[in-house]
């Protein structure tokens, strides 16, 4: 009998959540990883992943923490860049 298609984005969507986790990674390293832009990540987490499960909210609290910290990585970052450039 065959898969269902959802049922594979399902499960591929619990492996990227579960990734994440593990690694405690942004979304573009997920993506780098598993091979997949970020907006499909990102789609499979925010769509698939159902909302109110355990697992969504350990990837949430780690998106919401790299989002947080956004701003300073870009400005490390840079600062690096131009320190280079010397």
């Amino acid at each position: 009998m065959r898969r269902s298609s959802k049922t594979n984005v399902v499960n591929r969507a619990i492996q990227e959540a579960e990734y994440i986790i593990e690694n405690n990674c942004t979304i573009r390293k997920a993506a780098e990883h598993f091979k997949m832009s970020k907006s499909t990540i990102w789609r499979d987490l925010d769509v698939y992943i159902q909302k109110d499960s355990l697992l969504y909210q350990q990837v949430r609290a780690i998106l919401d923490k790299n989002f947080s910290e956004r701003s300073k990585r870009g400005g490390q970052s840079t600062k690096e860049k131009y320190k280079l450039l010397k």
